[in-house]
């Protein structure tokens, strides 16, 4: 794959911009205790600059959700509430905290086919493809985001030989699914390929819980933003590891949590 070493501008917003023009992301995440994974991901991608945030929920997981992300909006996960979700919104974000289900199974399936607009996926929602044998059917660009234990899963393969070659092993994802892919870890590679680029920001005290929920939620408030997928996905990852950097700096690596990056992705967008 040609490789690539810029990360494209973000876009400016005009004066006279809404709510409504800067993005509505539907983060499809959280279960029976994981609801935390929701919470990140909303908050990754308030924090990147969505307007709209609405997240599909259990029932029961609703109230607390607000509690905690009060800028999102919350839908009971239904069967009869998907369709109308999907229908309403600019990005998809899929699987963090979702449980490995065949309900899982379902929605994954269902987003794939009926989601006309940029879609991620992330987490359980990974694991519920299985190997990949064959390129994803879907209606609308799609971003994948393992790190390489998932990258392993869907290859049939070892994190270790994962991480042997990780250039192979994106171009092997890219070719098998037919669609963008974030091959997380140091030096993150985005893939869709033909083209390539490697992050040089971040550092190893993102290797926490939660971290890769917030880049979920930030990918899918520039994909709603309109930003093209694979430049989307570059940003993504290239400011996420930059608010990392920002953490690690004020406090530590070893003390960084997942839920420092939400507010420190505000500040390096600045």
């Amino acid at each position: 794959m040609r490789k690539i070493r810029r990360v494209a501008a973000l876009p400016r917003r005009p004066r006279s911009a809404h709510k409504g023009d800067c993005g509505r992301v539907l983060v499809i995440a959280g279960c029976e205790g994981m609801l935390g994974a929701a919470i990140l991901c909303a908050s990754g991608a308030l924090r990147g600059g969505a307007g709209l945030v609405r997240a599909l929920l259990p029932r029961p997981l609703m109230a607390p959700f607000t509690v905690a992300v009060p800028c999102a909006t919350t839908l009971a996960r239904t069967a009869a509430a998907l369709p109308r979700a999907l229908a309403d919104n600019d990005a998809v974000v899929v699987g963090p905290g979702l449980g490995s289900s065949a309900a899982t199974k379902l929605v994954v399936r269902e987003v794939l086919s009926r989601s006309r607009v940029p879609i991620v996926l992330d987490a359980d929602a990974l694991g519920a493809l299985g190997v990949l044998k064959k390129p994803l059917r879907a209606r609308a660009p799609v971003v994948l985001t393992p790190h390489p234990g998932e990258a392993a899963r869907l290859l049939g393969s070892t994190s270790v030989g994962v991480q042997a070659d990780r250039e192979a092993a994106l171009g092997e994802l890219c070719r098998r699914s037919g669609v963008i892919v974030a091959l997380k870890g140091e030096g993150t590679l985005v893939g869709d390929g033909a083209v390539m680029f490697r992050n040089s920001t971040g550092n190893p005290g993102m290797a926490t819980g939660g971290s890769g929920d917030v880049l979920t939620g930030l990918l899918g408030a520039m994909l709603a933003e309109g930003i093209e997928p694979f430049d989307a996905a570059c940003a993504a990852v290239h400011l996420h590891g930059k608010a990392g950097d920002l953490v690690s700096q004020r406090r530590s690596e070893r003390g960084l949590i997942a839920s420092d990056l939400p507010p420190a992705i505000a500040e390096v967008m600045s």
